[in-house]
């Protein structure tokens, strides 16, 4: 019980408190009884337990604002205390106001002087770092680093407003003024303490100050962080998600929230890389019901677990059959439908045509069919720069998804579609296959030295995709900003700077079938502009129909479904490479 330091700080407490009451008494010449020490005592002891829980704040971790606190609980047990001691027991004011100055003059110094001894005790701090940005997170961070072997060298702030200035005699700097100063100096590792810092201002920092540290460390995004629990739990290796990742400006959450909020939401393909993250949205932007379907029985029970404090129904199943899918509509009302269903792997495609054909058109045929059938209020079709004058079956078959969306008897269910890029992460993707072959210690296979490709953060493109689906009305194919195409090769050799693993060289193997150097956003360069920067509208392209649905039939049984799809979108200029 004595070994623990918050009975130990109460005892302080008292201590302080006897002593500074009979010096005041000795030095005013008045008499002090027993029920002065015990009503003032008490009172402080009460402040302590029940406001700001100063009797569990640490004196090693003390701050400008421990001190503070302490002055503020010492003057509110001073307000109640003196009217009682002054009326009832004739208790000098002056008695009572010299003692709480000099209380908590002393239990400020024991403080100070105990964090300073505690700090130099043993000198525990064998390394050593920095940190960029002085804001509520980077202060956080210092508070809980002070019982590490981390010893903090200064911060680096890019506000003018704080250069020359300094937190409990911690300096803080500009990134020149530091640079100047430890030139020829390297320290263990940097913490990058901005999660709402754009992917330009990271990239910044961190090529400036990579060959300055061991290692580099970034906290999440905002919404990442937003946790009881420490920051330093959630330090991360910076990578190159954080150093490609965009976060949309114009982002609208309360759009989204309008929308999504109360509803029940069918998700296809909801075990996905992107039907997983639009779940989880979903979820936090409060839909009444989440419908998740998946044929994968590891990608629906995934996702079911993570969200199953949330009101879900997980539905195994595909969408190429109608009469099941159907069982579905019936059973719960959809009243939004986001289908991400869908076969995306260019090669494998390419192997299994009439696969990816029944998946992915016949599939969304009858998604979207079941929706006008059952009145849902909004179908949303996840389609892929892919379907931009494709050059694959897997492009083609999208192409013809979002023709018949834009094209079909809607009645009053509003259907659009949603075109992007690549996102950051998602199955399939570059970046999990970079890893791997990083960590087996191969070389990274690169297609063509000037293949380029739009990325995204899977969540920003998810939120991006509820905010289209939000503000349209009927027949849109809605375009996300993917800002500036990166160039495959300069992927691979940031990934190989981050792992540190200088031997890893970079191999070409040829393009793959059906694959572009270049990926477009628009076939005809004619779009429109949404109240958003980072949304726009493809012009429509008007097909008949019934004549789709018939060359749609006439696909699934013919023998050469290149040269219908081909009937289908004319811009499909099959590659083989």
């Amino acid at each position: 019980m004595f070994r623990d330091k918050r009975f130990l700080g109460v005892i302080v407490n008292i201590v302080v408190s006897i002593f500074s009451l009979y010096l005041v008494a000795f030095l005013l010449n008045k008499e002090l009884s027993f029920t002065i020490l015990v009503v003032v005592i008490g009172f402080r002891i009460l402040a302590s337990f029940l406001l700001f829980d100063d009797y569990k704040l640490s004196w090693s971790k003390a701050s400008t604002k421990t001190g503070l606190m302490k002055i503020v609980l010492a003057l509110l047990a001073f307000a109640i205390y003196t009217p009682i001691l002054y009326y009832f027991y004739s208790v000098p004011f002056n008695l009572l106001f010299i003692d709480v100055v000099f209380y908590t003059f002393m239990i400020n110094i024991l403080v100070y002087v105990y964090k300073y001894f505690y700090s130099m005790k043993g000198d525990k701090k064998t390394k050593t770092f920095v940190i960029y940005g002085a804001g509520k997170a980077g202060l956080q961070l210092q508070r809980e680093f002070l019982n590490s072997e981390y010893k903090l060298i200064c911060f680096i702030d890019d506000d003018e407003i704080l250069h020359h200035r300094s937190i409990d005699g911690i300096s803080i700097f500009s990134k020149e003024k530091y640079c100047s100063l430890y030139s020829n100096k390297n320290f263990d590792m940097m913490i990058i303490a901005m999660p709402s810092a754009s992917k330009e201002q990271i990239n910044k920092i961190y090529n400036s100050m990579q060959d300055k540290f061991g290692t580099i460390k970034i906290l999440p995004s905002m919404s990442n962080i937003l946790k009881e629990e420490e920051f330093t739990k959630q330090l991360k290796d910076i990578t190159v998600e954080d150093l490609l990742a965009r976060h949309p400006k114009d982002l609208d959450k309360r759009q989204i929230e309008s929308f999504i909020k109360d509803k029940v939401v069918l998700i296809t393909g909801a075990g996905g890389s992107i039907g997983s993250e639009i779940s989880r949205k979903c979820a936090s932007f409060g839909a009444k019901q989440l419908i998740l379907l998946d044929h994968s029985e590891f990608n629906l029970y995934s996702i079911t677990e993570e969200l199953k404090d949330f009101n879900i129904v997980s539905v195994m199943q595909t969408v190429r059959k109608i009469e099941f899918l159907e069982k579905t509509f019936e059973k719960y009302k959809p009243q939004i439908v986001i289908h991400a269903a869908a076969y995306k792997h260019v090669p494998l495609v390419e192997h299994n045509i009439l696969e990816g054909i029944t998946n992915n058109i016949i599939g969304t045929k009858n998604t979207i069919d079941l929706s006008i059938k059952y009145k849902v209020e909004k179908f949303v079709l996840i389609s892929t720069d892919k379907a931009v004058r494709p050059t694959n079956v897997m492009g083609t078959t999208k192409r013809v998804c979002e023709l018949y969306a834009q094209n079909v008897d809607s009645k009053n269910t509003e259907i659009v579609a949603v075109r992007f890029g690549n996102v950051l992460g998602s199955s399939g993707s570059v970046i999990p296959k970079f890893k791997a072959q990083i960590e087996a210690g191969k070389n990274i296979t690169v297609t063509h030295p000037e293949i380029t490709r739009y990325f995204m953060l899977i969540p920003e493109a998810c939120e991006l995709v509820l905010q289209a689906a939000s503000i349209g009305k009927g027949g849109e194919i809605f375009i996300l900003d993917m800002g500036e195409p990166i160039k495959i090769v300069d992927l691979a050799k940031k990934m190989i700077e981050l792992s540190g693993r200088s031997e890893i060289g970079i191999e070409f193997c040829g393009l793959r079938c059906g694959e572009k150097l270049y990926e477009e956003l628009l076939i005809d360069d004619s779009d429109k502009k949404t109240q958003y920067e980072s949304i726009t509208v493809a012009s429509p392209t008007f097909f008949d129909i019934e004549e789709l649905n018939k060359k749609i039939e006439e696909l699934l049984v013919c023998e050469d479904k290149i040269s219908k799809l081909k009937e289908i979108v004319p811009e499909f200029d099959h590659r083989l490479n």
